[in-house]
Order: C-alpha cells, then structure tokens, then sequence
C-alpha cells in the first residue's frame, strides 16, 4: 500500500542540464530488482571517495518509507531532475527563540517529537470521515431497520435486519483522532532516513524498516545483538554470549517479565506494567519503532500495559508480538500500538494479537478500539479482523420462532464482540453490505462475500480460548498514581 501523499510546499520547477543533484531534488529511480522507475526525493548524499561512487538516499513518492534506501548513480534518470525552489517560510514571531508562530516550542526526546494536538486540518482518511459519511444511509431518519433474506430462491442473497439510530450515525461520522499516546506522524529528516543495517533477535537476523533511535555508537555497526528474552541491547555476538552466560551479568530471564495471564498450547501472553518494568519496556518500545512508522518513543512507559505474546520451547518464550495500551483511556482505546515481528508475520499471529485485546476489553465489560491513525498493514488486519468477526456474527443469526427474518441491532453487534460502534458501521459500509430497499436498509451478505468469508475462516486456524485466560481486571482510577 501506499502512504498518503501530503502536499510539499515547495513547488518544483525543471533544472537545466548543468544542474547537480542536491537534497530535496526528485527524480525517477530505479526500484531494486525491478524495471519500475516511480518519481523518488533524494534525502541525503554520500559524496565520493577514493574507494567508492557517491550515493544518495531516496524516499519513494507515493510508496511506504520502509522501501527507502540508498542507490547509486546508474539507478537514476537524470533527464528529469526536479529543483526544490526556495521554501516560503512562515514570519517569524517577535522573541528570544525565534520560533515560528505555528510552530511552538517542543522538547525532543532522542530526536523525536512527541505528539502535537491536532485541530483537524490534517486527518488521516478512514472508513468513518464525513467524506465517506456523505451518501451515508445512516444520516436521515431517527430510526430505522434492516432485514436479513435468506436464501428463499436460490439466489445466494442473505439479509438482516439492523436497527440503527441517528447517534450511531453520528458517533460513526467522528474523525479519528489523528494522534495517539504513542503515535504521530514525523516530518523530521533525522527521523525520515534508516539508521540501522541489521538487528538480530535470537535465531534471526531481520532488516529494520523505519528509524529507532538505538545510542549512536550501536547505530554505525553491522548488527545490533538483542537478547531475545530482556531484549538488552549489546555491539557484538561477544557481549551477548557473555550477557547470556557469564555468572556476573547472567540474564536469568527465559520468558518476558511480568504475569503470564495466558498459556494455550505453544503460545503465551505477559502482562507487562510499564512501571514496574520500566527497563524492559523501552527496550520493546526501541525494538517496536524499527517497523512503526507513526510510533512516537516515550521514555515515560509508566503509564503503559504491554502484552507480550511469546512462542515457547525447550529454550524459553520467544517474542512474537505484542500490544500496548493505557492504563487509563479517556475514549476507550483498547490497543495504543501493535506489532507482529516480520520473521512472524502471514502466519495469522497479528489477528491473535487483535483478537486478545478485544477479550480483554470482553473481560471489562467495554467496547474498545485501537488508537488512530492505524499503519497501513494495521488497517488491514483490523478491517480483516473486524469484518471476519461481524460477519460470523451475522451468519450465525437464526429466524425466531415466528420465523420472522433475524434482526440485530448495531449495538447488540458492538456488545458481542466488544467492537466499537464506529468500527462497526465503518465495517458495514467498507463492505457495501448496507443497501436502502422497500422503505428499510438491508444488510444483503452475496454468495460472494460469504463464500469469501468462509475461504477466510479456513486460513485463520489460531484462536484466543477465553478459558485460557486468567486475568482480573484493574481499576487504575483508584491506584493514585499507577
């Protein structure tokens, strides 16, 4: 998928031959190992030297930062080179500092902001704007229904009546909030260039997509060396064996700190208080901004629940993924960030880990929702997820004993599966299931969309046991301060 594209201030201008290439320059390049050659901003050079050609370090337009990487000159077309002109910048405001107006004052935290409060100038799109809410069924009347046909003449249509109410329309047509505890955009060059080669993470060796700000002596190496179970960083395979052996600075982990609040078959789950283990979460959290994007790094985990999901052996837990969340949420957010770890990911773990945050908001007696905006393979497990878990729910439907069409109503659906109301409706209409017929809206599921469903539920084997999970519920209200 590709990022959204925000418009550049600058305006672009065609150089003459003459012209040398500089950063902000765009031109086409070559994608490795392809024939493509889409429009890319060069980010940074590296001048020549004696031993090598200079390189330049290209973010491609249009596509996601983790394909950014450094080429050599015979990668780019240099007959369409593209000069930056001068940037228009805002006036400067009357004092001391000299910051601009819209841009106040902000602390860094290794480089990286923490997140602005956004007035709704810039909102990420999503299935519940009011763009997509325009030609909304919902919008119009104080209440309505939505039958369900079965397949009366072989047509491979099913409906359900839905009752829908003018707040659930108007809860649905919120925008997201554009940032989250620990998620926001960043602009920052720093921020916007890979730093690290290769981390290795017990038995594989993985590729970073994104900048995370590992010390700077780490990050001019090779490899970064984590121990897979304290997830300490370390410069060479040396200091980890020592690390992991030595009787003085042994690792005496074999599994993540905190409570196992979950144990079925091979897979487990820890509870991680970001307070208590204050060293171990901002390992996973300089672990987790190598392949998030929209992460902001927060020293202060204090205010965090990490849940850890591990894959165990003979060896030890090994880190899967995992999901954090606020003690305290003020609208409900169920997950703050998430992640599957590349070696992890297409075997079905980052809907375990979806589904695990909605039993524990089962557990709270809540409907939850993960905090926007969502990373683009994050958009697409939730939209999976959510759609896969709504249309179990509406397939199982059974006629009553009148043998009238099922009904359902939107918030029956949000409390069965904890799903927000929102995100239901978003669902609903990303599907197209919604249609106006005879006077009533009507949820028509095609012989196509449940033949899709079912294709679905056959490559989704792994599934949460709530028998399995043993966890009581906090209220950090009354906890002071966590």
């Amino acid at each position: 998928m590709t990022e959204e594209n925000v418009e550049d201030p600058c305006e672009w201008e065609e150089p003459s031959s003459s012209t040398q290439l500089t950063e902000g320059c765009r031109l086409p390049v070559r994608m490795k190992n392809t024939d493509d050659w889409p429009l890319a901003e060069i980010l940074s050079i590296k001048e020549a030297t004696s031993n090598s050609d200079a390189s330049y370090y290209v973010h491609y337009i249009d596509y996601n930062k983790r394909l950014d990487e450094w080429v050599t000159p015979d990668r780019l077309d240099l007959r369409k080179v593209q000069q930056p002109k001068a940037e228009v910048k805002t006036p400067v405001k009357d004092g001391k500092n000299g910051s601009r107006p819209s841009s106040p004052e902000r602390e860094l935290v290794n480089g990286i902001a923490p997140p602005k409060k956004t007035t709704g100038s810039r909102k990420r799109k999503f299935p519940t704007t009011d763009e997509d809410s325009q030609d909304s069924p919902f919008g119009t009347r104080s209440s309505c229904t939505v039958p369900v046909h079965h397949d009366e003449h072989g047509t491979g249509m099913k409906s359900i009546r839905v009752k829908v109410s003018t707040k659930d329309s108007q809860d649905s047509m919120l925008a997201p909030r554009t940032t989250g505890s620990l998620v926001a955009h960043h602009d920052d060059l720093l921020t916007r260039m890979k730093n690290i080669d290769m981390i290795e993470l017990g038995r594989y060796r993985i590729k970073p997509w994104y900048f995370s700000p590992y010390p700077q002596e780490l990050v001019s190496l090779p490899c970064i060396y984590l121990c897979e179970y304290c997830l300490k960083y370390v410069k060479s395979i040396k200091c980890l064996q020592r690390h992991l052996v030595s009787i003085r600075t042994k690792c005496n982990l074999r599994h993540p700190p905190g409570n196992e609040i979950y144990r079925k078959d091979q897979f487990s789950f820890f509870e991680i208080d970001g307070r208590k283990n204050k060293v171990y979460a901002q390992n996973l959290c300089l672990l987790a901004k190598c392949f998030l994007d929209h992460k902001t790094l927060y020293y202060d985990t204090d205010p965090f629940l990490f849940y850890v999901m591990t894959e165990g052996d003979n060896r030890g837990f090994h880190i899967v993924g995992y999901f954090s969340k606020e003690k305290e949420s003020s609208e409900d957010y169920n997950v703050a960030c998430i992640l599957t770890l590349p070696p992890y990911q297409r075997r079905g773990y980052g809907k375990l880990l979806i589904q695990f945050s909605y039993e524990l908001s089962k557990f709270e007696g809540k409907a939850g929702s993960p905090e926007k905006p969502l990373s683009d393979l994050g958009l697409l497990s939730y939209r999976s997820y959510w759609s896969e878990t709504i249309l179990e729910i509406l397939l199982n439907l059974k006629p009553n004993e009148a043998g009238e069409k099922p009904q359902i109503t939107i918030n029956e659906i949000s409390e069965l599966t904890s799903i927000k109301k929102e995100d239901v409706i978003s669902t609903l209409q990303y599907l197209n299931l919604i249609n106006y017929y005879k006077g009533q809206y009507i949820i028509t599921l095609t012989r196509d969309v449940i033949e899709a469903f079912e294709r679905a539920a056959l490559k989704r084997p792994l599934r949460i046991d709530p028998k399995c999970l043993h966890w009581t519920p906090k209220d950090w209200s009354k906890r002071g301060k966590w």
